[in-house]
């Protein structure tokens, strides 16, 4: 069953390398020829499937234009929905006639970049934007949709515990119901590496995750998933998708899609893309394969796995798995409330518990 759509628009305001074309400004013939090419794309591969979820994020949507915009819900339209949740990713800079625009079209839940609000960190990563820009922008979006998600960027280079707090504390102030935390990692070929800026101590880091969920937890969010707090009743529903290993369509530029054990990736060349060669790669999952990604997205959430549920979806005891029942030997793994999930000493490390289901243990 396929009822979530994952939509990506990888145009942005500013320089990043994620595509081959994305290095350049927004251009406005671009963004009509991907148009074109996203609405081909969904024709082709739709099934009409009643869609549940819809995320619409990558690059930065909100700065396609008012017409843009239009065109894209436009295409939009093409689906079956019986919407429970629609995500939209904006940047601070979201107008209020955008965010108008997104409320008459369906859209009931704003992911937005925030990343930090400390003056010097915000430098660090290149971004503009002020406190007061946060702040305003925040309430402004909250007069027609509520339910409003704030990425936080932590372990930035030259960050400080009070830093941290500051985020915090500015970031609660504003009663928002959702937190993703996300410890900056400098990749190769980004901005920070070519500028030689190092990853902070890993023991910095470790006393920033905790204190992010010890602080938070305080403040009434729940840590449902590794790196995700929220308000009960406000977990992503779409993203809960993909750790439940269920099925969902990836469209546009650089998506990925898993449907009927298929995982696939689209073409991050604009060129291919809109030529129409949209897919880059897709495989066929071997019933191994299922099973580790169903533990390796499965273990990201904190409740785990239930037990009940995995035996009706695989026709298989879980506790019976030898690298199951070799981490609950070694309590890395423990059983609560008819649930497998990682044992909370170790969520912090947790993708070394994770890389055991990639050695065959099933």
């Amino acid at each position: 069953m396929t009822n979530s759509i994952y939509i990506h628009i990888p145009f942005c305001t500013n320089i990043c390398t994620y595509c081959d074309f994305s290095k350049f400004f927004y251009n406005k013939e671009w963004v009509s020829n991907y148009l074109d090419s996203l609405k081909k794309e969904i024709l082709d591969n739709y099934k009409g499937e009643v869609i549940k979820t819809i995320y619409i994020g990558g690059g930065t949507p909100s700065c396609l234009s008012i017409d843009e915009l239009n065109k894209l819900f436009d295409i939009i339209k093409i689906f079956n929905k019986d919407i429970e949740e629609f995500t939209f990713e904006c940047n601070i800079d979201i107008t209020e006639d955008k965010i108008k625009l997104l409320k008459a079209n369906g859209v009931n839940r704003i992911s937005i970049g925030v990343q930090t609000i400390n003056e010097h960190l915000l430098k660090v990563l290149g971004r503009h934007h002020t406190k007061e820009d946060v702040y305003n922008k925040i309430n402004m979006i909250k007069k027609y949709i509520d339910n409003i998600n704030i990425d936080l960027m932590y372990a930035l280079p030259l960050e400080t515990m009070e830093d941290l707090n500051n985020d915090l504390d500015f970031i609660t102030s504003l009663n928002i119901k959702h937190v993703s935390a996300y410890s900056l990692i400098i990749e190769p070929n980004t901005k920070l590496y070519i500028d030689n800026v190092s990853n902070i101590d890993e023991d910095l880091d470790y006393q920033m995750y905790i204190y992010i969920k010890n602080y938070l937890k305080n403040k009434g969010f729940n840590n449902y998933e590794i790196s995700n707090y929220c308000i009960k009743g406000y977990e992503s529903k779409h993203n809960l998708v993909y750790w439940n290993n269920l099925n969902y369509y990836g469209f546009g530029i650089g998506a990925s899609g898993y449907i009927d054990n298929i995982r696939y990736d689209n073409t991050k060349s604009y060129k291919e893309y809109t030529n129409g060669k949209y897919r880059y790669d897709e495989h066929t999952l071997n019933f191994e394969e299922i099973l580790e990604n169903e533990f390796i997205l499965g273990l990201r959430k904190i409740d785990g796995i239930d037990i009940d549920l995995f035996d009706k979806k695989y026709h298989m005891n879980i506790l019976s798995i030898p690298t199951v029942k070799k981490l609950l030997n070694e309590n890395k793994l423990i059983v609560s409330n008819n649930r497998v999930k990682i044992n909370e000493e170790y969520i912090y490390t947790s993708n070394r518990i994770l890389v055991e289901f990639l050695r065959g243990g099933s």
